[in-house]
């Protein structure tokens, strides 16, 4: 058509310059420019016949004056042309038509002097692009001209100017996204290479330069445009370059081979290793490429004496390549026995050498392990751990680097750690055991030198990320399991040190635990201990905490004690050794001695005034130094007496011990030297104790107590002078006054233990302390202005009397006055509850340390209240008998807080809205104590104080604050009094604490075993076990709640309890039946699928009317509302009525219902028709599933009435975790359940736990996934649509197509379709189809002969005839889709790319080429260049590709549908 055009201008004009003048002026549409693209096509062939002058002027003068301009846009408008920049829809297409044309005329104009001044022209200009607006454009542009203009270059005259273009549009391709950059790798470069010469070395030379860029994804794109240049067939080859024997080349087809996600890089590398392949086959000559390491295997080599197997080998790893990507665990699992082949293959049998460098290998395993597919990354972790365990290898460091790398980043995913099916609870995971075997193995197997560097990168690994709890665990359970060797020096040690500090802070207490004693297990034997120091040890031993996994008396501090017993001789000499022993190496306890002094001695900067409390991890470090020398010489001298433990101790302790001696008379000690003292004390006293065992048979710790015992006067009497004397007057004093406190707290228990005597220092102390406060507050409480020193020792008086009061409360010795109320209760009784400190100005402005303090004001005035209501906790559990019930008419009583409970009840709520979480325990036990009294009257109070307190548990967001919190909540709310007088008085309070709300009104989704799910199984597993005590009048007022918590999203195992108590309700009260049918009649609109729970009970309709004498009147109601459900649009709703039919027509006939004969005839169609449906499609299957299942089959709601199948055969049978499975062993010591509980057998009588999970499980699909409510047109029947007799009003479905074999070749649809790279006939033959039905111009195929098959004629139905077919082979696609673009059209391809536009956004244009790819490659790299532009299909499923027949006819509908619309057009 176009060619006729042409011909046509051509006749109507003598000069054809004079045509192509006008053709250059107006509006540079696209018609246009495609018009002036033809007449200059079709000038050249009549040049080239000789039929026409030459136009060498005419052709410049269009070129620099209107083509050149039009493609750099509108900063060089063509002359007049009018001032208005095309749209920028059509504006690919006028660039697509100018630059064909601008080739045109560089060939009419003759030689390459227009090609070269173009070239040098637009270079300059691209060389200038820069980040500005427009740049983009302008790129774009450049690179057209070059591309049209490059052919007509001359290799060797041209040289240097193609090699600075292909410098050029290489740096363009490798460092942008744009469509610039993608027209340069896929257009310009193949353009250049094929001229070859220098152009082409330029552009191998830049893409392999060492520290040239490092894109993969842009370099494959470079590579597939140019492989039919790097990698020419024989024959083909010239004077180039041979990418087979770079290595740079085959690193960079690596890296895009295991590229995660970019498929089309993935694609692209695949084509270029094919090729290579073929090309290597075909040449029939050896060849060898490099290795990185410069003596290890080559990363590809050709043998012809050794053709047959490596074509074997490469076309399996290219197969395992392809298969991937589908990312189908049961198309992939098939082929992984190839790679065990692989491995096979690449090793030498003769000398156990690799024959093919592993670094292939890694590229299968990467692109498994970066598979979003978590099933397939589990799989190739497993496989690549159990195939070295089971085959050794020869040593390679690519396996190292992978290993670290790669590997370690998949071992992240806490997933694949999971148990497989089937694995009994408390089994390890399958995962973590292999992980443990593998790097036992393979350490094994490492030469010696290399052991060290593998095992210390391994950790730096796991210190270069954030892990989760359960992969660190695992690794270092792994490395806990290495056999013993010296490889970690100082630098392992403190990368075991670093995993310990940056990767243990958040997670799982349990876990991190356990992790903990894997990491020290791996310290103690890969730790070469000649090469650390003591003190290296200590410093690692410190970043454990204690409390999680190194506590004294543990087996692992054992295991610890027994390690540094057997090394301590060969530990290196430590820096911290007296100068005496310098040229011996530092012993254990010489170490230790030597510690303790440091510690202890005062430095020259603590004379100064300004103080800071010194930090406590000194003081952690030598306790548990201290212990552990002292353990160690108890093993060493395990026949010794007491007096060797007491000596060591004392050598050790003696410094500490001096200190503490003088506290109490040596008022010039540096307050720096004292504190770490007391520090240190404390640590010794929470390390020592044994854990799990009584503390009288420790030896240390008694020995220790005896000498803190010592001390005590002289550390008391410091702690109360520092207490009481204004001694602390500055914000950074309260963490001096916590130590006091604590040190006190520690000594009080220490003197309860080895028994408390009222003459003890102590007491004297502790009552005087209590006396100093209380009369400090009642000062403070008179001043007029209190100054930043008064209200910092106010608030040290107050935790001073609260730590009185709960030593007193410990022992009852300690209290002064126990019967009568002294001045210090009178006082805690007095206090104005709740009183804000007012932050006070500094008295000395100089004073700049206060600003910076860590302890900000609201912390200080928190910690007040709450010391505050720790001291009225302790009056009130004193006074409790004094607790009124009701404040009455007392007008002054003695103790206000404890006779007037609703003031104090109401000031605790004021309470908890100030205080933070973690500081409201005491204020749960004071309500704990006045709930109780005010409960009968004052019962709003007391609902508020529940609310209130639960409101405060949901605020608690750290599991130390969480659980206190929560117990001490259970305590109050659940006590025991509170209980009886709530149901004594049966007043809200009583409804509140009885009646959990059983219906939540949320309407959010919940998943199968999430939390909620597993305590709402637990709810419901409590409430069955009870439900044989609930009395009529107790069920009549939550019936209701228990029917409509049927309506709500419910996981399987909640439907069949809520099911199962249903039934068991309505057995046992028959008279609750007429509510039951009323939740039948809610209206389908809300009921949907959940009417399905209601279904369920009817087919144990026989168990609920047992023991009901008239039955038939309730069978009759019931098959009334089968029947009407019956009917039902949903199916799941269908098949549970139909089962409830049979069920209940089955008794009616067995008691001879005579009132129900006439819908006989009815009941038995329907069930006869269900049970003879014919075919063996889903109706059938799901009948007989649903007839299968468990809850209709084998389950008896009477008989299965117990322990073990609520809680163990239930939720095996419904999906639920290992974990809610509860045996009936577990109930074995609770001797106390009543037998009138209903619950008399553990274990079911029937065969219901002989059953297995089935493949039918209840899914409540939601409101609003059930079928669509309104469909108007529910009952339409298929039909066939016959385009030229259908007047459809429906523009959508219109297809206008008459007189088709009329016009057959003439139709009015421009699309393309090519289908020459798919092979089966069945797709072909739908494709012919579907192109005839929309009117396609024409089908490509790559054979013709395609059409005489059997299966291609079944699904073309005899389209064929009616269809132009082109036949189009593969190898000759390149020259036809070139040629299609310049007769303008589009090229599109159905392809995933990075840049595929979706389907439901794209807009056709009305000349469109749809190619299509072969059904299991797809479209082939090297024909991805020639894309226009690539467009995918929006998926939401899991299934990755659609087939290729059903692609190719949703995008030639989506073209029929634009272009009938008036949609069609030309894409942006």
């Amino acid at each position: 058509m176009e060619w006729v055009l042409a011909e046509a201008l051509l006749k109507q004009t003598q000069d054809p310059r004079v045509l192509l003048r006008t053709l250059c002026r107006g509006e540079a549409s696209a018609e246009r420019v495609e018009t002036l693209h033809f007449l200059l096509q079709r000038l050249e062939n009549e040049t080239a016949r000789g039929v026409v002058d030459a136009l060498p002027e005419a052709a410049r003068e269009v070129a620099a004056g209107y083509l050149v301009p039009l493609l750099r846009g509108p900063r060089a408008r063509p002359a007049g042309a009018p001032d208005s920049n095309p749209p920028a829809r059509p504006r690919w297409r006028v660039l697509r038509a100018a630059g064909a044309a601008l080739r045109s005329c560089a060939r009419l104009a003759g030689g390459s002097s227009l090609a070269a001044t173009l070239a040098e022209e637009v270079l300059r200009d691209l060389l200038a692009v820069g980040p500005a607006p427009g740049a983009e454009v302008g790129a774009e542009a450049a690179v057209e001209v070059l591309t049209a203009v490059g052919p007509c270059l001359r290799p060797r005259e041209d040289g240097p100017l193609l090699e600075r273009v292909a410098q050029a549009a290489l740096s363009l391709a490798l460092a942008g996204d744009g469509e610039a950059a993608a027209l340069a790798a896929g257009q310009l470069l193949p353009e250049l290479g094929r001229s070859g010469g220098a152009a082409l070395w330029a552009v191998w030379g830049g893409l392999l330069a060492p520290g040239g860029p490092g894109r993969v994804g842009p370099q494959l794109l470079v590579l597939s445009a140019l492989a039919e240049r790097l990698l020419p067939a024989p024959g083909e080859r010239e004077a180039g370059p041979d990418a087979r024997r770079s290595v740079r080349f085959w690193a960079v087809v690596q890296a895009g081979l295991a590229r995660a996600g970019d498929a089309l890089t993935r694609k692209r590398a695949r084509y270029l290793l094919r090729r290579a392949v073929e090309v290597s086959a075909e040449q029939a000559a050896d060849c060898t490429c490099g290795s990185r390491e410069g003596n290890g295997p080559s990363l590809f080599w050709w043998s012809e004496n050794k053709k047959d197997e490596l074509l074997k080998f490469w076309e399996n790893y290219i197969l395992i390549l392809e298969t991937l990507e589908g990312n189908q665990m049961h198309v992939i699992k098939p082929v992984l026995p190839k790679l065990n082949n692989l491995f096979e293959y690449a090793v030498s049998e003769e000398n156990g050498r690799w024959l093919f460098h592993p670094s292939w290998h890694m590229c299968i395993y990467k692109r498994m392990f970066e598979s979003e597919n978590k099933i397939l990354t589990k799989e190739g972790v497993s496989h690549f751990l159990e195939h070295y365990e089971t085959k050794v290898l020869p040593f390679s460091p690519e396996f190292s680097e992978f290993i670290i790398g790669p590997l370690m980043d998949a071992l992240s995913e806490t997933s694949l750690y999971s148990r497989s099916p089937g694995q009994p609870i408390g089994s390890g995971s399958p995962l973590g055991l292999k992980l443990e075997r593998f790097l036992v193995t393979y350490i094994s197997l490492l030469p010696k030198e290399l052991k060290s560097s593998f095992l210390f990168k391994f950790i730096q690994k796991m210190t270069s990320r954030h892990w989760c709890a359960v992969p660190i665990l695992f690794l270092s359970k792994a490395l806990a399991s290495v056999p013993r060797c010296k490889a970690l020096g100082p630098d392992g040690l403190l990368a075991l040190r670093d995993v310990l500090q940056c990767t243990m802070i958040t997670h799982q207490i349990l876990l991190r635990g356990a992790a903990q004693c894997y990491l020290l297990q791996t310290a103690m034997n890969l730790v070469d201990v000649e090469k650390v120091s003591v003190s290296d040890i200590s410093a690692f031993l410190m970043s454990l905490r204690q409390e999680e996994s190194l506590g004294r008396g543990t087996s692992l501090w054992t295991e610890l004690c027994d390690w540094l017993h057997v090394n301590e001789s060969c530990f290196g000499r430590s820096s911290g050794c007296s100068p005496v022993g310098l040229q011996e190496k530092c012993s254990l306890n010489a170490y230790v001695k030597n510690l303790v002094q440091e510690y202890i001695k005062s430095s020259a900067w603590e004379t100064g005034e300004s103080y800071w409390m010194p930090d406590w991890f000194e003081a952690k470090l030598v306790a548990l130094m201290t212990l552990l020398a002292v353990d160690v010489d108890g093993m060493r001298n395990q026949d010794s007496e007491k007096q060797r433990t007491q000596s060591i101790l004392r050598t050790f302790l003696d410094p500490l011990l001096d200190v503490l001696a003088k506290l109490g008379t040596n008022a010039y000690m540096p307050l720096p030297k004292t504190d770490r003292c007391l520090q240190l004390l404390v640590k010794l006293l929470h390390t020592c104790p044994v854990k799990g065992s009584s503390t009288e048979a420790d030896e240390v710790f008694t020995l220790l107590q005896d000498l803190v015992v010592s001390t005590t006067e002289s550390i008391s009497k410091f702690l109360l002078r520092r207490l009481t004397m204004n001694e602390l007057s500055s914000v950074s004093d309260l963490d001096c006054c916590h130590l006091y406190l604590q040190v006190l707290t520690e000594l009080t228990d220490l003197h309860l233990k080895v028994g408390w005597k009222r003459g003890n220092p102590l007491w004297r102390v502790v009552s005087a302390l209590e006396i100093a406060s209380v009369q400090y507050l009642q000062d403070t409480d008179r001043a007029q202005e209190l100054t930043q020193g008064r209200q910092i020792q106010r608030v040290v008086s107050m935790a001073a009397l609260a730590t009185v009061c709960g030593a007193t409360d410990q022992e009852l010795e300690l209290q002064l006055d126990p019967l009568d109320a002294g001045p210090t209760e009178r006082f805690l009784a007095s206090l104005p509850l709740n009183q804000m400190l007012q932050k006070p100005h500094p008295e000395d402005q100089s004073s700049c340390f206060e600003e910076s303090s860590s302890r900000g004001w609201g912390k200080i005035a928190s910690q007040y209240i709450h010391d505050q209501w720790v001291c009225l906790s302790f009056l009130l559990k004193k006074y409790h008998s004094l607790i009124p019930a009701s404040e009455g008419d007392l007008l002054e009583p003695i103790l206000p807080a404890v006779q007037r409970p609703a003031r104090t009840l109401r000031s605790a709520l004021s309470a908890l809205t100030v205080l933070p979480a973690e500081h409201v325990l005491p204020v749960f036990h004071c309500m704990k104590l006045l709930v109780p009294k005010l409960l009968a009257s004052s019962e709003s109070v007391c609902i508020e104080a529940f609310d209130m307190a639960w409101r405060i548990i949901s605020l608690s967001n750290t599991q130390l604050i969480f659980w206190p919190n929560l117990k001490a909540f259970v305590r109050f709310v659940f006590d025991t009094e509170v209980l009886a007088v709530a149901a004594e008085i049966k007043g809200q309070a009583y409804f509140k604490i009885k009646e959990d709300e059983l219906v939540s009104t949320s309407t959010t989704r919940y998943y199968v075993n999430s939390q909620q799910h597993r305590v709402k199984n637990r709810i419901w597993q409590i409430l069955l076990l009870l439900s044989p005590r609930f009395d009529q009048n107790f069920l009549s007022r939550i019936i209701d709640k228990i029917f409509q918590a049927g309506f709500i999203n419910n996981q399987a195992s909640i439907k069949y309890y809520i099911e199962w108590i249903i039934i068991l309700i309505l057995h046992k009260f028959p008279q609750f039946l007429p509510k039951f049918w009323s939740y039948f009649s809610y209206g389908e609109e809300n009921l949907k699928t959940s009417i399905c729970t209601f279904l369920s009970v009817l087919p144990h309709l026989d168990i609920i009317i047992q023991n009901v004498p008239e039955k038939k009147h309730i069978l009759k109601q019931a098959l009334v509302t089968v029947l009407q459900w019956g009917f039902s649009h949903n199916f799941s709703v269908r098949l549970y009525a139909l089962v409830a039919l049979k069920k209940i027509w089955g008794m009616c006939k067995t008691l001879q219902v005579e009132e129900l004969d006439a819908l006989t005839s009815v009941i038995e169609f329907s069930l006869n028709q269900v049970e003879n449906v014919h075919g063996a499609g889903n109706a059938r299957k799901n009948w007989q599933r649903i007839q299968d299942h468990f809850f209709f089959a084998a389950f008896h709601p009477l008989k299965d009435y117990c322990l073990e199948t609520i809680f163990y055969i239930l939720p095996r049978l419904s999906g639920l975790v290992e974990d809610e499975w509860i045996s009936t062993d577990k109930f074995a010591r609770f001797t106390d359940i009543p037998s009138h509980t209903g619950c008399l057998c553990s274990s079911s009588p029937t065969r219901l736990h002989q059953l297995k999970p089935g493949d039918w499980a209840q899914q409540d699909a939601g409101f609003n996934l059930g079928e669509t409510a309104n469909q108007s047109e529910w009952a339409d029947v298929q039909k066939k649509i016959i385009p030229w007799k259908d007047n459809v009003p429906d523009l959508d479905l219109e297809l206008e197509f008459q007189d088709r074999a009329a016009k057959l070749g003439k139709s009015i649809n421009r699309l393309i379709v090519v289908a020459s790279l798919i092979d089966k006939p069945t797709n072909l033959g739908g494709l012919c189809r579907t192109c005839e039905v929309f009117g396609a111009s024409v089908l490509v195929v790559g054979n013709l002969q395609c059409v005489h098959n059997k299966q291609f004629q079944h699904l073309s139905v005899s389209a064929e005839q009616w269809l132009p077919l082109v036949e189009v082979k593969p190898p000759e696609l390149m020259d036809y889709l070139q040629q299609k673009k310049v007769e303008g059209y589009t090229v599109i391809g159905v392809e995933q790319t990075a840049r595929s536009a979706a389907l439901t956004q794209y807009c056709f244009p009305e000349k469109s080429l749809l190619l299509l790819g072969n059904e299991r490659e797809g479209i082939p790299a090297n024909l991805i260049q020639q894309l226009d532009i690539c467009v995918e299909i929006p998926q939401q499923g899991i299934i990755r590709s659609l087939n290729v027949h059903v692609s190719g006819a949703l995008l030639i509908w989506e073209y029929t549908r634009q272009q009938l619309c008036g949609q069609g057009g030309t894409p942006a």
